[in-house]
């Protein structure tokens, strides 16, 4: 049952009176269902739809806290800044107070934390902030290597800011959207990107065999390029992969042969419905 500190997280304070309603507007899932017990998976996107960042949302008295990558914090919160106008919102970095962990595998959730089972998938475990150490049993690389297990992309390791549709990134699947709650930044092409069927390619876990390639080396299918690699670690990654190529063909990545392995949770479309 372990339990891992994830050093590369963050957290920042969301707090005042028109907290939900000014994180509402901005993210991709609904705020207003983030309570004591239950987080909700979100995005910031573009005008255009891209992804920028994405976070966990946990609720707490009076603040939302986003659990999100430590090196986006410094962009997150000036970006976020700019939408405040008139609102009673107050953001700050709350990463010295309040460490991230996960736990897996069984692993009860901790007293004493704001915690609440990670909203992806029920086999992800849980996610936690807590401003004393949780008893840790495993590693952020322990952690890295159950998340590739699932299929589950990371953030900035997996998605490109600025580039990335989130579904392609799995965020329906995921329940990182929200595709009731109303307007956000970005809904517009996020919704005709579902509505219209527009999908080309997927984020997409894959078995390697040889040297873990790096972030970036093109995927090949018979000398042509059909994607790329994302992260990877002992055997297990993500790439970027065009639909045509989930369709058995051998794949060469680098010094590696990758073979898509698509989790359970993924819908994937045929090429031709793409």
């Amino acid at each position: 049952m372990p339990i891992a500190p994830l050093p590369e997280r963050g957290v920042i304070e969301v707090s005042g009176e028109d907290r939900v309603a000014f994180l509402q507007g901005l993210v991709s899932n609904d705020v207003a269902a983030a309570a004591p017990g239950r987080a909700v998976f979100a995005a910031l996107l573009t005008p255009q739809g891209k992804w920028l960042a994405d976070f966990f949302i946990l609720a707490e008295g009076e603040r939302l806290l986003l659990d999100a990558e430590a090196a986006q914090i410094p962009l997150l919160l000036p970006r976020l800044s700019r939408f405040r106008l008139r609102a009673k919102v107050a953001l700050r970095d709350a990463s010295a107070e309040l460490a991230v962990f996960a736990g897996w595998g069984g692993a009860p959730l901790p007293a004493g934390a704001i915690a609440a089972p990670d909203p992806r998938l029920p086999e992800a475990g849980w996610r936690a902030l807590s401003p004393a150490p949780l008893p840790a049993d495993a590693t952020a690389e322990h952690y890295d290597r159950h998340r590739l297990a699932l299929g589950l992309p990371a953030g900035s390791r997996d998605l490109t800011p600025e580039q990335t549709v989130l579904l392609e990134a799995g965020f329906d699947e995921l329940h990182g959207i929200s595709w009731t709650k109303g307007c956000y930044m970005g809904q517009e092409l996020t919704a005709r990107t579902k509505y219209r069927g527009l999908l080309k390619r997927r984020l997409v876990k894959v078995a390697i065999e040889g040297p873990v390639p790096a972030h970036g080396t093109k995927v090949l299918a018979a000398g042509a390029e059909v994607g790329e690699m994302r992260s990877g670690r002992e055997g297990e990654g993500i790439a970027l992969l065009r639909l045509e190529a989930l369709d058995g063909r051998p794949l060469v990545c680098g010094e590696a042969a990758l073979t898509p392995r698509p989790p359970g949770w993924m819908a994937l479309a045929t090429p031709a419905e793409a």
